[in-house]
C-alpha cells in the first residue's frame, strides 16, 4: 500500500495545511509526555523532513542509512521522470550519508518510548521496526499512514490510524474487507494481509502486509484489468433484479437522505429520483466493488496485479462500478479537467461496460448511478469542508450528471 502522489505542485495554501497537519500527526503519534521541541530527554525517534519543513511530505527515520534509504525508495512510485530522478537523488544521498546537504530539517522526539506509536507497534507485532510517516494533502478521509521498516531495510508493512468518526469507520471497514477477501480464493489479483488490528489511544489501527510494489512494472492490458475487477465483482456472489426493486436503491436513498440538508444534496437526490423514475424497470446485475479502484491504488507486475486501499469495499452494487471509477480517475489524473473527464467517461460507458456483461440498455444507467453514488460519498464525507480539490461537486460532477439525466 504505497501512498498516493499529488499530481501537481503544492500551493502555498496546501503547504500551510501540510505543515499544520505535520504538527497534528506528531502530537497524535507521540503524545505527552513525549516532546518534539528539542528539549533534553530519552530519545524516542528522529526524522528527516522531506523535502523540508515548509513542504512536508514524508518523515524519514534516521535509524540507519539503509532504513532511511528504504523509507524514500519505497514511499511511492513517482509519476514522472523528473520526480523519479529527484527521488533517486534523495535515496543516493541517504545511502552515502550526504543527506545533510539536501535535507536540513529534522524532528527529534524525546520521552518514554512506551507511550509512542513506535513502542505500541513493536509490542503488537513482536519485532523491531522503524516508522516512516506520510504527510498527505487535505482530504476528509486523510489519516496517518505509516511505513514499517525492519532494521535490514525491508518494508514489511503499512499502517493506518483512524482518528475521527469517518476515518475510524474507514479503517474498520478496510480491516473487515481484507479479512474477508483473504478467505475468498481470489485468483486474478493480490491484496494485502492483515498483520494487526486494534486500538491505541482512541485511534483505530490497521497494519497490513506490504505488497511488493517496488518490483518492475508490466504494461496493463484491458483484459487483465477486467478479469481482476470481475474477480472482485463476483467474490461474494451475484444477484439480479430491476433497479426499482433493488436493495441497492434503498441503500442509496438512505444515504441521500443523510445529505439532504445541503443544496447539492437536494439537487443530487432530485437527479437520482428522476433517474429511478425513467429507468426503474431496467434489470441490473449486482455484485461487489473495490470502491476506489484508481491507477494509484494498484501495480501491475509480470505475474501479479497488486491492489490496495480497500476501505470503500462494498457488496450489492451494479456490476461495472469499478470500471467506470477507474476510467474517471484516470482521465482526471491525465487531463486535470474533471468536468470533461466525467462527460467523456459517460460517453464511453457502452465500451467500458460491455466486457462486464452489462446489457446495452443498462450501460449509461450504470455510469450515471455510479456518479450519484460517488457524489453522495463526497457529500457524506464533507470533502468540500475538508478542502479537497474536487470537494465542490457543483464545479464538475453535478452539472454533467443533471444534464445527462435530463436527456433520458
Amino acid at each position: 500500500m504505497p501512498v498516493k502522489t499529488a499530481p501537481a505542485a503544492l500551493t502555498a495554501g496546501d503547504s500551510a495545511l501540510r505543515t499544520q497537519y505535520l504538527a497534528e500527526v506528531l502530537a497524535l503519534l507521540y503524545p505527552e509526555p513525549c516532546r518534539t521541541d528539542d528539549r533534553k530527554g530519552e530519545p524516542v525517534a528522529e526524522y528527516l523532513v522531506v523535502p523540508d519543513a515548509r513542504r512536508p511530505r514524508l518523515l524519514v527515520p534516521t535509524t540507519s542509512r539503509r532504513v532511511a534509504a528504504a523509507a524514500v525508495r519505497r514511499y511511492a512510485e513517482p509519476q514522472s521522470r523528473s520526480a523519479r530522478l529527484k527521488r533517486d537523488a534523495v535515496v543516493a544521498a541517504l545511502r552515502t550519508g550526504a543527506s545533510s546537504v539536501l535535507l536540513r530539517d529534522r524532528v527529534k522526539v524525546t520521552g518514554p518510548a512506551s507511550e509512542s506509536i513506535d513502542g505500541y507497534l513493536r509490542e503488537a507485532l513482536g519485532r523491531e521496526l522503524s516508522v516512516s510517516i506520510h504527510i498527505g494533502p487535505a482530504r476528509a478521509n486523510r489519516k496517518p499512514v505509516l511505513q514499517l521498516i525492519s532494521p535490514d531495510g525491508e518494508t514489511f508493512g503499512f499502517g493506518k490510524l483512524g482518528t475521527g468518526a469517518l476515518t475510524q469507520r474507514l479503517v474498520k471497514a478496510e480491516t473487515a474487507a481484507l479479512t474477508a477477501l483473504g478467505t475468498l480464493g481470489l485468483t486474478k489479483l493480490t491484496v494485502p494481509r492483515v498483520l494487526h488490528a486494534g486500538q491505541w489511544r482512541g485511534s483505530q489501527v490497521l497494519i497490513q502486509s506490504a505488497l511488493p510494489v517496488w518490483l518492475p512494472r508490466a504494461p496493463m492490458t484491458p483484459r487483465r484489468l477486467t478479469a481482476a475487477m470481475l474477480d472482485i465483482a463476483g467474490c461474494c456472489g451475484y444477484t439480479t433484479g430491476t433497479l426499482a426493486a433493488s436493495h441497492y436503491l434503498v441503500e442509496l436513498r438512505s444515504r441521500l437522505a443523510a445529505v439532504a440538508d445541503r443544496a447539492e444534496g437536494t439537487e443530487l437526490a432530485a437527479a437520482a429520483e428522476k433517474l429511478a423514475a425513467h429507468t426503474g424497470d431496467t434489470v441490473l446485475r449486482y455484485g461487489a466493488w473495490h470502491g476506489d479502484w484508481a491507477p494509484w491504488n494498484m501495480a501491475n507486475l509480470t505475474d501479479a496485479l497488486l491492489v490496495w486501499d480497500w476501505e470503500r469495499f462494498t457488496k450489492g452494487v451494479p456490476v461495472g462500478f469499478d470500471a467506470v471509477h477507474h476510467e474517471l480517475q484516470r482521465r482526471i489524473q491525465s487531463s486535470g479537467d474533471a468536468a470533461g473527464a466525467v462527460e467523456a467517461t459517460v460517453r464511453r460507458s457502452a465500451e467500458l461496460l460491455q466486457p462486464f456483461g452489462v446489457a446495452p440498455e443498462a450501460r449509461e444507467l450504470t455510469a450515471l448511478l455510479y456518479l450519484v453514488d460517488l457524489a453522495t460519498r463526497y457529500l457524506a464525507d464533507r470533502q468540500a469542508e475538508a478542502g479537497a480539490r474536487l470537494g465542490v461537486l457543483g464545479t464538475w460532477l453535478l452539472p454533467v450528471l443533471i444534464r445527462r439525466v435530463e436527456k433520458l
